[in-house]
């Protein structure tokens, strides 16, 4: 399989490619996870146990201050 394209929409959505979804064995409901490398996304189909943490983009709340303010929360 070579490049396989897809547009993304005005609310930021697109539609993975027929080709990509056979590949990873993904339908309606799977899950996928995306690992960012440089200016390299790749996408996998995720475990059913794969636990979303939602705060793993906001590296910037990750000082030691941030994690002593919000330490009893």
């Amino acid at each position: 399989m070579g490049v396989v394209f897809s547009k993304i929409t005005s609310k930021s959505q697109t539609v993975i490619p027929r080709e990509i979804r056979q590949k990873l064995g993904v339908g309606p409901g799977d899950r996928l996870a995306y690992n960012l490398s440089g200016n390299t996304v790749s996408i996998q189909k995720a475990e059913p146990n794969f636990e979303e943490n939602p705060f793993v983009i906001f590296d910037e709340w990750a000082s030691t201050a941030d994690e002593k303010a919000y330490a009893d929360l």
